[in-house]
């Protein structure tokens, strides 16, 4: 993989192939996750290379993984701090609720009034006077995208971000964004099983010069490899709910998790080393998202930058991706 910068559409922000997804640091998806865990977390995907953060107002919910981050950066030199791209995200927020199990609810606000109030708690969590690139989290349905877009067009006027993003849209949406605020980039999800993407964002994104950010590559761990056939995901494992971990699909997710083994193998490379590298080289994809909480998952996956797809192992993968046939929705039941 050539670890060449990549800009995000026309604005001046450039990262690199791959990225640190901090929402698993928030602990809110996966048990242990201390406070000193997620800041040894961040501090080694910096020390590996990856100076691309990805993070939110609701990663946690007192806005832990913005917390760690800047607790990550607050020993770097200026010349290091500088080098680290901050995407920040805006517009959803974790509301009580006693009907729930854990008690709260994610409640997606994209008034401008309460985009701003938590703009400003982000740069206070993060302590920082700007962000490098500012996603709308996600399209609120109860308000007019346009008025979303008009408020982090105010944003980015007012130097507060560098470059807006839209994460979670539909192409329609998208376009809507755009004619309001100048978009340097999406955030989708995107992984060798799900590649709906494919039919029109991408494209579209291409054609119009607006980077994209994929998350989910491993698909929250599948194509690392190190599932086991019949295992259970626990209540406080949210993987338990998504049909992709569950039945049948879980058991034809792990057959073709297996046809990738010998093309790593070849290559003396390890399957997420593979997986990541054969999604940061996709045509149209500017970055690859993957999350981690432990030094030792960053470090894991950093290995992709230095791993190189031949022809002979691109071919073998596309059989294997064909083969698979149709995938089971990625969204939670």
């Amino acid at each position: 993989m050539r670890i060449e910068h990549r800009r995000l559409g026309s604005s001046g922000v450039a990262v690199g192939p791959l990225g640190l997804g901090c929402w698993p640091i928030a602990g809110m998806t996966r048990e242990g996750i201390t406070p000193a865990a997620a800041v040894a977390t961040v501090r080694a995907a910096l020390d590996a290379g990856i100076t691309h953060l990805d993070t939110a107002y609701c990663y946690g919910e007192h806005g832990e993984s913005e917390r760690a981050i800047a607790a990550a950066l607050s020993d770097l030199g200026p010349a290091r701090r500088d080098a680290v791209t901050i995407a920040g995200k805006c517009g959803i927020h974790w509301q009580p609720d006693a009907s729930r199990t854990p008690p709260r609810r994610q409640m997606v606000d994209g008034r401008p009034e309460r985009i701003r109030v938590e703009v400003g708690e982000s740069l206070r969590r993060l302590g920082c006077d700007h962000l490098d690139l500012l996603y709308l989290h996600a399209p609120d349905p109860s308000v007019p995208i346009e008025a979303s877009a008009e408020s982090l067009r105010r944003l980015l006027e007012e130097g507060r971000a560098r470059a807006i993003g839209v994460s979670n849209a539909s192409l329609a949406e998208m376009e809507r964004f755009a004619a309001i605020c100048p978009l340097s980039a999406c955030q989708l999800p995107f992984n060798m099983l799900q590649r709906e993407i494919e039919r029109d964002i991408l494209p579209w994104c291409r054609e119009h010069d607006v980077a994209l950010a994929v998350y989910w590559p491993l698909m929250k761990g599948l194509l690392a490899g190190r599932m086991r056939r019949g295992q259970v995901f626990p209540a406080s494992d949210s993987r338990h709910k998504y049909p992709m971990f569950n039945g049948d699909e879980f058991s034809r997710n792990l057959d073709f998790v297996d046809a990738l083994r010998p093309i790593a193998a070849r290559l003396g490379v390890d399957l997420p080393d593979l997986v990541l590298a054969w999604t940061a080289e996709q045509p149209g994809i500017t970055t690859v998202l993957f999350g981690a909480t432990t030094p030792e998952q960053v470090r894991e996956n950093a290995r992709a930058l230095a791993c190189d797809l031949d022809d002979d192992a691109r071919a073998a993968i596309a059989t294997a991706i064909h083969d698979r046939g149709p995938v089971a929705s990625r969204r939670p039941v």
